[in-house]
């Protein structure tokens, strides 16, 4: 194991959307969280609209690598929603 896969980030300003952790198969960890509880974050504590939370989520939280740490963002849902 490497210093890298020691090291679990975490998302700024989203504890209360943190769902925990993964156990990967090559022995990484990454963190992961709520997408709807980090929209509802957003919506609450900037004051944002839905659709600019949900715009702002995809573009600046999901869609930011920041390496093989980055954290997993979760859609939850039942299998007859696929």
């Amino acid at each position: 194991m490497n210093d890298e896969q020691d090291v679990v980030l975490l998302a700024e300003g989203f504890h209360r959307g943190f769902l925990g952790l993964t156990q990967e198969w090559n022995g990484r960890t990454r963190s992961v969280y709520d997408y709807e509880r980090c929209v509802r974050i957003l919506t609450k504590r900037d004051k944002m609209t839905e659709e600019e939370a949900r715009e702002f989520m995809d573009f600046n939280v999901v869609g930011s690598y920041v390496g093989e740490a980055t954290p997993l963002f979760v859609r939850r849902m039942t299998i007859k929603q696929m």
